[in-house]
């Protein structure tokens, strides 16, 4: 069974900032599952028996290789794409969360050429597909 083919998955999606109108992007690979060379906030599945909390902690941790300092619950999305030619479906759980910026580097090389800051008014192109409605959707809470 796969996730989020065979039946809904649950995942948590974070925009990572410093507090100062700057977020955090990686960069997503050739090793990714897709939208190679876009550029993406974080985010993993939630595993069994895990909470929203402890998922958001442990990815940001493995992907950013550093800790949350605060986090803000933005909402909920479901987020329909196409994987290897099936129809996905995922339940997003949406966060802004403040990390360290001097701590924040890539812990996931394998998945990401490239982590970096922006500014959120100039934010790196191209992105992945779903960032566009994640920005609408959010647009008032992620004034920093």
């Amino acid at each position: 069974m796969q996730k989020g083919v065979d039946y809904v998955a649950v995942g948590v999606v974070y925009i990572c900032h410093d507090g100062k109108g700057n977020v955090l992007f990686s960069k997503r690979s050739k090793n990714c599952r897709d939208e190679h060379g876009t550029w993406d906030i974080g985010g993993g599945g939630i595993e069994f028996g895990d909470t929203a909390e402890v998922t958001l902690k442990k990815e940001i941790a493995e992907e950013y290789c550093t800790d949350v300092l605060d986090y803000e619950f933005l909402g909920y999305r479901d987020v329909f794409n196409k994987h290897e030619d099936k129809p996905t479906h995922w339940i997003a759980i949406d966060f802004k969360v403040l990390v360290d910026r001097e701590k924040a580097k890539n812990g996931e090389p394998h998945k990401f050429d490239a982590v970096e800051w922006f500014p959120l008014e100039k934010m790196p192109l191209p992105q992945h597909s779903h960032m566009p409605f994640f920005l609408e959707k959010y647009k008032d809470k992620l004034k920093m």
